[in-house]
C-alpha cells in the first residue's frame, strides 16, 4: 500500500478499505494489520483536531479559578462586544435539561448559583479566531464569593453539602460469612492511591456543525456515541433524531474521553450561531475538562491462621468522587467485591463510600476501583508474609483462588481463574542479572548518571502482585451490542458503533468476517449515532459483546450463502466449509469461491449480543454482579538508590489470564501499554491538587513515563483457557496488567528497603533507608 493510497482511503472514526494482500495473516489467531496503521504512521490519520469547516467559527470555554465559590454576577457584555465574537453562552442559554450525568443527573453544562470544582465550565465563547475566543473569555467578568471548599473526603461525611443530592454518592457494606472470627495473625495497614490521570496523548478537540431541521451534528472523539446524543439533546432541549454524533479517529482513551466537556457547549454554540464551531482544547484544558481516578483511602486489617491462609479480610474503603457522581458508583463496587483479591476468603467484613468534595470529578479510568484496591490488599499480604517469616510468592500461592471459589460477594467464579498457574510463570522465570559496576554502565542506576548516588547505596528488590478485574460492566448494566455484516462481491462491510479506542475493534471485525465469510477485504464503516448503540469502549466490552454481535452476523449471512448451494447439491449447510475465499464440501464434491456463490448478490444480515444478566450488590453486599472475571500475576524488580530514594523499574514479568488470543500483536501490545501506565501510577503519576486548587496542569508537572523509563517487559505466559459464555473465549487484555503493575512495583520497593511503602505514586522518602 503506497503513502498516496492511504491518504486516499482513509475514513474519519472508521478503518480504510484495504487492499486485497493475499500474504497477509487472515482470520482470528493471527497478527493482521491495522487498516489505519499506515496513515497513523505516516501522520495522515484525521483526528477531530485536524476536521474543518466552511465558515468554521472557534469556541473557547471561561472555567472557574475556585474549587466551591457562589457566583455573583456574570457580566458578557465586554466579551460579545468585542469585534469578531458571534456568541457567548452561560447556563441561562441551555434550553433543555438543566443537569447531565451518565448515573446521575447532577451536573449542569455551566455552573449556575455554585462553583463546585477548579476548571468547572462557566461560559463558553464562538469566535472568528481562536486567539479572539480566548481574549473574549478572559473579558467576561464573574464576581465570586468564594467558599470554603470540602477537600478531605473524610471530613466530606460531617461537611455541608457540596451539592443539593448530598455529599454521599454511595455507601456499600459487605459482609460475608462470620463477622466475628479472629486469625492467629494479625496485620492491619493504611494505604492512599493518588489521582492518576487518563492523560490521552491527543487533547479533546470537537467540530459541532448545525442542521437545516434545527438540530446538530458534532464530530469528536468519544468512546459513547449513543449515550452522549441522549444526554446532549436532553440539554439542548432536542429529540435524540436531532442530534448526530460521528466519533473520529480516538488519539487514545483508557476508559475515559466519556465527559461532555466538548460536546454541550460546542453544540449550544453551533445553535446560535447558525455556524460551525470548532473547540480543541490546550493541554491544561484537558485536564481540566476530563475525570480521573478516584483517589482511595484504604484501611485494612488481614486475618490468618498460622500457616498463612487467609481467615478474614477487614477493610474500609473511601474515594473521592470529586465534585459530581460520574462513575464512582462502578468503581466503588469493583473495588468492595475485589476488596480480598484472587485469593480464597472464607469471611470479610468491608465498608465502602464514595463521597462528593470539592476536587475535582474522578471517573472512569481503566481498572477503576480494583487497581486501588490491589495495591492495599497485595500491601497486606506482603506485611503477613513477614509476620509469619513466609515468602511473598509462597504466601500468596497457598491463598490463591480457582475457578468455583466464590467472592465475598458470594458470587462463584465460574469462568476460569487459572491464579495459580499465573504465579507460579512469574516466580519460575529467570530473573534479570545484576547490575554492572562497570563506569560505562552507571546509566542503569536510578536516577541515570547524573542523579545516581554511590552504587553501593543502591539495592535491588523482587516483588510479586496478583490480581483482577471484572469484564463488562456489572449490576444488572445492559450490555449490548448490535453489528450489521454486508456483503458485496468481493467486499464485506461491517457496521458497528462500537468505538475503536486503540483496543483494536476494526482490526478484530475483519478478522472476524475473514474468518467466517472467507472475504479478504473487509471494510469497517465509521461510528455514527445512526447505527444501532453498541455501549461505551470500556472494560472489554467490544471484544466480548460487539464482536459477538459481528460474530452473529456474519455466520447469519453465511447460512444464506451456503443454504442454496446446500439445497443444490442435497447435503447440510453444515457440510460445507470456507477457508481461503473457496467453498468446498466434507467430500470434496462441491467446490467453488465465494465470488461465484455469490452471483454478484448482496447479502446482509444484522445481530445482537447481550451477555447473561448481572444484578446489583444488595444490602449486605451480595450479588452475582459481574459478567466475568480476568486475572494477572507480575514480578518487578527494581533497584532503588536507598539514600535518595530513587527507584529504577529492571524489569516487568507478567503471566495473563486471556481466555484466547485473537491478535498476537495487539495482545502483546495492549498488556505492554498496561504495564507501563501501571509503572507510571506506581512511581510517577499524580495530579496533584491544593486545598481544590489543581497544580501545574500540564505535562511538565504531571510527568509520565517515557521510553527511558520503560523496564524490560517480559510476557511470560498467556494462559488461554477459553472462557465458555464469552464470544471466540476471549478476555480483556488491557485493564488488568495496569491493575497489578503498581502492586508489583511497591513490592519490590518494600524488599529493596524493608519500608511499607503504603503509598501511590512512591514517593522518594518512603524508599530512603536511614541508619
Amino acid at each position: 500500500m503506497t503513502s498516496s493510497d492511504a491518504a486516499t482511503t482513509t475514513q474519519v472514526g472508521g478503518s480504510p478499505l484495504p487492499p486485497p494482500v493475499s500474504a497477509e495473516p487472515h482470520g482470528l489467531g493471527t497478527s493482521l494489520r491495522p487498516a489505519d496503521a499506515q496513515a497513523k504512521a505516516q501522520g495522515t490519520f484525521p483526528y477531530a483536531a485536524d476536521l474543518w469547516a466552511e465558515g468554521l467559527l472557534w469556541a473557547a470555554v471561561l472555567r472557574a479559578p475556585h474549587p466551591h465559590a457562589r457566583i455573583v454576577s456574570v457580566d458578557t457584555s465586554e466579551a460579545a462586544a468585542m469585534p469578531g465574537v458571534r456568541a457567548v453562552i452561560t447556563h441561562e442559554d441551555v434550553p433543555g435539561d438543566a443537569n447531565h450525568g451518565r448515573t446521575a443527573a447532577d451536573r449542569p453544562a455551566f455552573a449556575r448559583d455554585v462553583v463546585r470544582h477548579y476548571g468547572e465550565p462557566v461560559a463558553a465563547v464562538a469566535a472568528d479566531h481562536p486567539d479572539t475566543a480566548r481574549l473574549a473569555v478572559a473579558a467576561i467578568a464573574v464576581e465570586y464569593e468564594v467558599l470554603e471548599p470540602v477537600t478531605d473526603p473524610e471530613k466530606s461525611f460531617e461537611s455541608d453539602p457540596v451539592h443539593p443530592d448530598g455529599n454521599l454518592v454511595r455507601h456499600i457494606p459487605l459482609r460475608y460469612g462470620d463477622p466475628d472470627v479472629t486469625g492467629d495473625v494479625v496485620v492491619e495497614g493504611l494505604y492512599r492511591v493518588g489521582r492518576q490521570d487518563p492523560a490521552p496523548i491527543g487533547a479533546e478537540a470537537g467540530l459541532a456543525v448545525p442542521r437545516p431541521d434545527g438540530g446538530v451534528e458534532i464530530y469528536t472523539a468519544c468512546t459513547d456515541p449513543h449515550t452522549d446524543r441522549d444526554l446532549a439533546a436532553a440539554c439542548f432541549g432536542l429529540t435524540p433524531d436531532q442530534v448526530k454524533i460521528v466519533v473520529t479517529g480516538v488519539p487514545g482513551a483508557m476508559a475515559d474521553r466519556e465527559d461532555l466537556s466538548i460536546q454541550l457547549p460546542l453544540g449550544l454554540l453551533a445553535m446560535r450561531t447558525g455556524c460551525p464551531v470548532k473547540l480543541a482544547a490546550n493541554r491544561e484544558e484537558s485536564f481540566l475538562g476530563h475525570a480521573h481516578r478516584h483517589p482511595t483511602l484504604l484501611r485494612y486489617r488481614h486475618h490468618a491462621d498460622a500457616e498463612g491462609r487467609l481467615l478474614k479480610v477487614e477493610a474500609q474503603i473511601l474515594m473521592d468522587a470529586g465534585a459530581y457522581a460520574d462513575g464512582s458508583s462502578e468503581a466503588l463496587a469493583a473495588a468492595v467485591a475485589f476488596a480480598a483479591g484472587p485469593y480464597v476468603v472464607p469471611h470479610a467484613v468491608v465498608d465502602g463510600w464514595a463521597v462528593r468534595t470539592n476536587n475535582p470529578p474522578a471517573g472512569h479510568v481503566r481498572g477503576e476501583g480494583a487497581l486501588q484496591v490491589c495495591a492495599a490488599y497485595e500491601g497486606q499480604m506482603d506485611k503477613l508474609a513477614h509476620q509469619l517469616g513466609i515468602e511473598p510468592a509462597e504466601l500468596r500461592a497457598r491463598n490463591v483462588m480457582g475457578t468455583g471459589d466464590l467472592l465475598p460477594t458470594g458470587q462463584t467464579v465460574t469462568c476460569p481463574a487459572p491464579v495459580a498457574e499465573l504465579l507460579a510463570a512469574v516466580r519460575e522465570a529467570p530473573l534479570p542479572a545484576l547490575p554492572s559496576e562497570l563506569p560505562e554502565d552507571e546509566w542503569l542506576l536510578p536516577g541515570g548518571p547524573e542523579g545516581a548516588g554511590e552504587p553501593s547505596a543502591v539495592r535491588r528488590g523482587v516483588g510479586y502482585a496478583l490480581g483482577m478485574v471484572n469484564v463488562l460492566g456489572a449490576e444488572g448494566a445492559d450490555e449490548v451490542s448490535t453489528a450489521t455484516v454486508k456483503v458485496d462481491g468481493p467486499v464485506a462491510t461491517v457496521l458497528c458503533a462500537a468505538v475503536d479506542t486503540g483496543q483494536g475493534f476494526t482490526t478484530l471485525a475483519r478478522q472476524i468476517v475473514q474468518e467466517t465469510l472467507g472475504v479478504d477485504e473487509v471494510y469497517v464503516a465509521p461510528v455514527d449515532t445512526d447505527q444501532p448503540p453498541a455501549g461505551p469502549a470500556a472494560r472489554g466490552r467490544h471484544t466480548w459483546v460487539s464482536g459477538g454481535a459481528v460474530e452473529r452476523a456474519a455466520k447469519m449471512v453465511r447460512t444464506q450463502l451456503l443454504q442454496p448451494l446446500a439445497a443444490k447439491f442435497g447435503m447440510s449447510a453444515e457440510l460445507l466449509s470456507i477457508a481461503d475465499g473457496k467453498i468446498t464440501s466434507y467430500d470434496g464434491v462441491l467446490s467453488t469461491t465465494v465470488a461465484e456463490a455469490l452471483d454478484g448478490k448482496e447479502l446482509w444480515a444484522t445481530a445482537q449480543c447481550r451477555p447473561h444478566p448481572t444484578e446489583p450488590l444488595d444490602d449486605t453486599g451480595q450479588g452475582d454482579a459481574f459478567v466475568g472475571m480476568a486475572f494477572a500475576a507480575v514480578r518487578a524488580v527494581v533497584d532503588v538508590d536507598v539514600e535518595l530514594g530513587t527507584v529504577r523499574v529492571v524489569e516487568l514479568a507478567l503471566a495473563q489470564d486471556v481466555g484466547r488470543v485473537l491478535n498476537p500483536e495487539q495482545v502483546r501490545a495492549r498488556i505492554e501499554a498496561g504495564l507501563v501506565q501501571g509503572m507510571g501510577a506506581a512511581l510517577f503519576e499524580h495530579l496533584r491538587v491544593a486545598k481544590g486548587v489543581v497544580r501545574h496542569p500540564d505535562l511538565t508537572g504531571y510527568p509520565l513515563p517515557t521510553s527511558l523509563d520503560a523496564p524490560a517487559l517480559r510476557i511470560v505466559k498467556l494462559v488461554e483457557e477459553r472462557d465458555v459464555v464469552a464470544p471466540f473465549g476471549a478476555k480483556s487484555v488491557s485493564s488488568v496488567p495496569v491493575v497489578v503493575a503498581p502492586a508489583a512495583v511497591a513490592a519490590a520497593v518494600r524488599a529493596a528497603t524493608g519500608r511499607p511503602v503504603n503509598r501511590l505514586p512512591i514517593r522518594p522518602q518512603a524508599a530512603v533507608v536511614t541508619g
